[in-house]
């Protein structure tokens, strides 16, 4: 059985991130470059999607986050959020059964009270048809804001110090991080984000603070898992000190 020889070399690499999360960009300008409507891109994104949670299972990835859907992307024309939603229900009922298949277990994180209740719906069934999958956690961010996140912990916070449950000065880091969607995750050791734009846009902030940057100009519907291993072996070549200097 023949192997990708650029899988081969990251094996052979070195250690493999155990938590990659990837902002997936570009699809608007995908379809305006080939004159498509911007919905038409979107749906191509779905594509990406399998490709690297494929990609990142033959990788040995143990943890992917993907960024599909921003609080600000609420401001977006009506018609294109509906269509969005249209497609992540579609996106649910399609792949399910091919996750569960793969050992994909899926969470969704993010304000998923703004969604309809069809979709919530959707993403309850998605995440309780993949529960138990030990070969990857799929973290799917939607309807999510970074600031927000942070916010939200902060008030558990007090309202734990206000009751009684937390005490001042156990107010810290790790108690913040408890708090936060990611509890219990290790921070994202690579982001990757496509479409070559050099900005976070609100995406986990706090779990980025020594996150290793991928940045390429593929536009997320071209992205395959060929973009995800060498993003890999990019990585593999950092020297990670966490501030510290080298030994």
């Amino acid at each position: 059985m023949s192997t990708d020889p650029l899988l081969e070399r990251l094996r052979a690499g070195g250690a493999v991130p155990r938590h990659v999360a990837i902002i997936m960009d570009g699809n608007g300008r995908w379809a305006t470059e080939r004159h498509l409507p911007r919905t038409l891109g979107h749906r191509e994104g779905m594509k990406a999607v399998r490709e690297t949670v494929e990609g990142a299972i033959a990788a040995g990835i143990e943890t992917l986050t993907l960024f599909a859907f921003s609080e600000e992307n609420w401001r977006r024309p009506a018609v294109e959020i509906g269509a969005l939603m249209g497609l992540l229900e579609e996106y649910i009922a399609r792949e399910t059964r091919e996750l569960r298949a793969n050992g994909v277990e899926v969470h969704v994180f993010g304000d998923l009270a703004r969604l309809s209740q069809a979709a919530r719906d959707a993403i309850d069934q998605l995440v309780a048809g993949t529960r138990g999958g030990t070969k990857l956690l799929l973290n799917l961010a939607i309807s999510y804001s970074s600031r927000a996140e942070i916010a939200r912990a902060a008030r558990r916070l007090a309202e734990d110090v206000r009751q009684g449950r937390l005490a001042l000065e156990d107010v810290d880091e790790e108690a913040l991080g408890l708090r936060l969607y990611t509890a219990g995750l290790p921070d994202p050791d690579l982001l990757i984000r496509t479409s070559g734009e050099l900005r976070l846009s609100n995406f986990l902030l706090w779990q980025l603070a020594y996150t290793e940057l991928h940045i390429t100009p593929v536009l997320w519907p071209d992205f395959t898992r060929r973009h995800l291993f060498e993003a890999v072996i990019d990585f593999q070549g950092r020297e990670r000190r966490f501030g510290r200097v080298t030994a």
